[in-house]
């Protein structure tokens, strides 16, 4: 059991320290924990309501931190280029986020082409059918995505590694909500200094 406490501490300082240097970032990764910790609440009694703010609000704040306020030059902090830190990265690197972003975005537009989504559903009568749905099929890939990488992991790494990923994606907005609960604060604080003086 320690070395699998060691395992999870090392996956999540990699990521803090590779992936969350932007303020912003950490701020969005905030709203992103509250989000997923009221989702994880819920899921159980609403699974579809649970599903849209987990992908809705949850994911789309973690994500844009990644994609538009992370640095992609070379990590001065840790003397490695964006690519090194890519490759080593356990779960999902940006061009892992970017296909599952895109199966994301594709269901809701199959969803209105096709809305008993090939067989699966009587079609939807009014919005909030079709957010009842895409609600569900949202949390299937969800927890396929979590399923696919933990698999994958056990035959690309070892079985360790997958749970422990497994492990630290589950409590991740715990940990987020722990470690990055001052950034909204922060945020504000640095946006006022930049303020002029009679703006303030």
């Amino acid at each position: 059991m320690s070395e699998l406490r060691g395992q999870l501490h090392e996956q999540r300082w990699d990521d803090h320290r590779y992936y969350h240097h932007s303020v912003i970032n950490q701020s969005l990764h905030f709203v992103s924990a509250v989000t997923f910790i009221v989702a994880y609440l819920i899921v159980w009694r609403e699974p579809a309501i649970a599903a849209l703010l987990g992908w809705g609000v949850a994911m789309t704040s973690r994500q844009a931190g990644h994609f538009f306020f992370e640095p992609r030059g070379y990590d001065e902090v840790n003397d490695c280029t964006h690519e090194h830190k890519e490759e080593i990265k356990v779960g999902y690197n940006l061009v892992r986020k970017v296909i599952l972003m895109a199966l994301w975005a594709a269901i809701p537009l199959v969803l209105l082409l096709d809305p008993t989504f090939f067989g699966i559903f009587v079609p939807h009568v009014g919005v909030l059918e079709f957010l009842d749905h895409l609600g569900k099929l949202w949390l299937v890939l969800g927890v396929g995505g979590l399923v696919f990488r933990t698999v994958q992991l056990f035959f690309i790494r070892d079985v360790d590694t997958g749970l422990v990923w497994a492990t630290k994606i589950l409590t991740d907005p715990f940990n987020d909500f722990r470690l990055y609960r001052q950034a909204p604060a922060e945020l504000t604080r640095r946006a006022l200094a930049r303020l002029p003086a009679r703006a303030r």
